[in-house]
């Protein structure tokens, strides 16, 4: 029998600039939808697992557009609001060699940074639901969305559901002061934390040693200390976090580490041409969540995550379009990107 997975978050349209080019040099962009939680629950649709998403859309084309693109990925729309003002914008100018991409939001009074505890009944939404999962971006958005943040994860407590959190920091959306404050206050209900070296400082005051991001310095000895202090200080079961080593905003190294409390183990190294880099720690969440809802030992969690968010990578797009059996293929030892006959 399927587990039912609950995710909860905004899904917006993401308006990239084609060939590289600044915002100020385009006339077009290239409309994409996706959001971190709806990326979850695409990608755990496409390896077969029941999922709801959550969100609320406004009544117009652009809504239609999400609720049908998430309709086409397999992922239940049942529990979705409608109505609202506007669909939450994103501009996203595509980065290359040394120059990084860049974010300029526009989602101020969006259907779901204006959503009410009205809009959701979460005991009906998670009675018999067996995992929820949210990122930090969703009660970054507005004061609305923290209500709603803090009575989905209270809900989901009082039905039993194993909770995750992929922290997500955005200091655009909020400041490291207010992300503390509300993330810790959450933290204690949360079974599975997923985050970076970031979002590790600024929602939870917690840096690794010898880590220095800017210079794609990565110390595994430091995420170790700092996953102990998450479960010791929180009684989180599980902790893991993306490993990304930036040498230009075209080519990045990657790997994954995971920890149940008692092992850490890391993915093996993957060196990375980018497509796309959207969506790839969502696509790592999504993995471990797999992973862990099978049951497979910790390692070959923590290979089957780091497959599904390499892959993301070359996807053009939000959703992490690949198969199971191309994420197992990949967390198997097969990266030589043959031809498929």
């Amino acid at each position: 029998m399927l587990m039912k997975i609950i995710t909860m978050g905004e899904i917006m349209l993401r308006l990239m600039t084609p060939d590289f080019l600044r915002i100020e040099q385009t006339d077009s962009f290239n409309a994409i939808y996706d959001g971190d939680e709806a990326i979850v629950a695409t990608s755990l649709s496409r390896f077969g697992e029941n999922v709801t998403y959550v969100t609320k859309l406004p009544k117009n084309a652009l809504g239609e557009t999400c609720y049908h693109r998430l309709l086409a990925q397999g992922v239940d729309c049942s529990h979705i609001a409608r109505g609202g003002q506007r669909l939450g914008i994103n501009f996203y100018e595509t980065g290359v060699a040394m120059r990084p991409p860049r974010v300029t939001y526009d989602r101020a009074n969006s259907a779901f940074a204006d959503a009410s505890l009205e809009d959701f009944d979460f005991d009906k939404i998670f009675n018999g639901s067996d995992w929820f999962h949210f990122s930090g971006i969703t009660p970054a958005i507005s004061s609305k969305t923290r209500a709603l943040t803090k009575a989905a994860v209270e809900a989901a407590k009082r039905h039993n559901v194993i909770v995750s959190c992929d922290l997500n920091y955005r200091r655009k959306l909020w400041s490291v002061e207010e992300a503390q404050y509300f993330m810790k206050s959450v933290m204690h209900h949360v079974d599975v934390c997923i985050g970076n070296e970031e979002d590790a400082d600024c929602c939870l005051g917690l840096k690794p040693d010898g880590t220095d991001v800017f210079a794609s310095k990565l110390s595994i000895e430091g995420y170790k200390k700092i996953f102990m202090q998450i479960c010791e200080t929180y009684g989180c079961k599980h902790v893991g976090c993306t490993l990304r080593e930036s040498y230009s905003a075209s080519d990045n190294g990657w790997s994954v580490l995971c920890y149940d409390g008692n092992q850490f183990c890391q993915s093996r190294h993957y060196d990375i041409r980018l497509v796309d880099r959207g969506g790839s720690g969502a696509s790592f969440a999504a993995g471990m969540i797999y992973g862990l809802l099978h049951q497979l030992p910790l390692q070959q969690v923590a290979e089957f995550a780091g497959a599904a968010s390499a892959l993301k990578h070359t996807i053009y797009g939000g959703f992490n379009l690949v198969s199971l059996e191309e994420v197992l293929e990949l967390a198997n030892g097969d990266a030589s990107g043959r031809v498929q006959r």
